[in-house]
């Protein structure tokens, strides 16, 4: 799928498929939430918003608060390609997202996963 198709997509479509790979796996949205709230510094106020308002993916981490500067740690691969080699920064941003459910779903623990 190319990038300008995955910043287009509404963020409240992105968002529920987050949480069912997370809950498949026995975890919980609210695990899921302090992911995206530690990654981009929303609130989750702002993230309800967002999904409320029809927010782009692609803005939703344009428009990011404060992203977290230790997100730069984040390495491992997503869809076939290492995160940490992904040129274009607003994709990186999305597979940082990606990468740090995959590591939820995959039964890490929250202090492993962001506080690397």
């Amino acid at each position: 799928m190319n990038s300008e198709k995955v910043y287009a997509m509404s963020f409240a479509k992105i968002y529920p498929l987050l949480v069912a790979k997370a809950e498949k796996k026995g975890r919980t949205s609210d695990e899921v939430n302090e992911i995206i709230c530690w990654l981009t510094g929303y609130s989750l106020e702002e993230i309800k918003d967002a999904i409320n308002n029809s927010v782009t993916y692609g803005d939703f981490f344009r428009s990011a608060p404060l992203p977290n500067p230790d997100r730069k740690a984040i390495k491992g691969v997503v869809c076939g390609v290492r995160v940490e080699t992904i040129d274009e920064p607003l994709m990186q941003e999305i597979r940082y997202l990606d990468k740090l459910i995959d590591e939820l779903a995959r039964g890490k623990t929250m202090e492993k996963i962001l506080y690397r």
